[in-house]
């Protein structure tokens, strides 16, 4: 770790809750991996306009945004910086489209979705499920 800041692109990540309080997780056409639903900002948009987009071009749901709840930064394997910020969302609706990015989704329990996800993906779902609403 070095004192210097990280220039860094921003990805968003939805901790998107659905029906029976489960957690959407898609799983990655290019690798097979299993994420949150989410990805880059655009220079031109807002955080909330940004991952809206997002979620929608990669599930076809809308969503409500209603507050960041886990940060991370790191740098990936060309060394290029990346900020992951996640938020604690809503699904309007169930009608899970993919797109092209991701082969299949589950609704998964909040503890099977942090089991099926990389580390700090399922730390930002347990970070979601404490701050959960009733």
């Amino acid at each position: 770790m070095t004192d210097e800041p990280l220039n860094a692109t921003v990805s968003q990540r939805a901790v998107l809750f659905g029906y029976d309080d489960r957690i959407l997780v898609v799983r990655r056409a290019s690798d097979g991996g299993w994420e949150l639903p989410g990805g880059r900002l655009d220079a031109d948009e807002s955080t909330v306009e940004g991952l809206r987009r997002e979620v929608r071009e990669e599930t076809g749901l809308d969503v409500a945004i209603r507050r960041p709840i886990y940060t991370t930064s790191w740098r990936n394997d060309r060394g290029n910086g990346r900020y992951g910020v996640y938020y604690y969302c809503l699904a309007e609706g169930d009608g899970v489209t993919l797109s092209d990015e991701h082969t299949e989704y589950e609704w998964l329990t909040p503890s099977a979705a942090a089991e099926r996800l990389s580390e700090t993906q399922g730390s930002a779902v347990t970070r979601a499920t404490e701050l959960r609403e009733p």
